[in-house]
C-alpha cells in the first residue's frame, strides 16, 4: 500500500502532493490496477491535515479514471500509468545510476534544491531537443 508523505517547503498545494505521489506509484508500478488506496481517514491520522484535503486528491484522481470510490469499501486504482513491462525492466538499472548520480551531487556540495534545479533544467532542455 502507499504511503503518503508531505514536503512543506515545496510550495505544492497538500492534496496536489497526494495526487503526485499516486501518479508516481502508478507510473513506476508500485501500485496497480485493483489496489486500495489508504482510506481518508488513515491519511488523516498518518499526516495530520484536513480530510477535505485527502477526498479533494481522491475526486480529482477519480475524475481522472485513475481511481474508484466504492462507497463504504475504499478507493481503489482503476487504471496505471505503468509504461509496457519491457519499460519496467530498465527501471532498475536506470534507478541505480540515477542514485549515483545523486550521491556525486551531493559529494560536490550541491544541495536538494540545487539538484531539483540541475535535473529541471536539464529535462526541460532535453525534450526541447527532442522536439525540434
Amino acid at each position: 500500500m502507499i504511503e503518503f508523505h508531505l514536503d512543506p517547503r515545496s510550495g505544492v498545494a497538500t492534496y496536489l502532493q497526494i495526487v503526485q505521489q499516486v501518479k508516481e506509484a502508478l507510473r513506476l508500478g508500485t501500485i496497480s490496477v485493483g489496489d486500495q488506496l489508504p482510506t481518508v481517514r488513515e491519511v488523516v491520522a498518518d499526516l495530520a491535515i484536513n480530510p477535505n484535503t485527502v477526498a479533494k486528491a481522491y475526486r480529482d484522481l477519480e475524475r481522472e479514471g485513475l481511481v474508484i470510490a466504492r462507497q463504504g469499501r475504499g478507493t481503489f486504482v482503476a487504471s496505471t500509468l505503468a509504461p509496457a513491462a519491457a519499460s519496467l525492466r530498465h527501471y532498475k538499472g536506470l534507478r541505480v545510476e540515477l542514485e549515483r548520480w545523486l550521491e556525486a551531487a551531493g559529494n560536490v556540495g550541491l544541495d536538494e534544491e540545487s539538484i531539483r534545479a540541475l535535473i529541471s533544467a536539464t529535462l526541460r532542455e532535453t525534450l526541447a531537443r527532442r522536439v525540434a
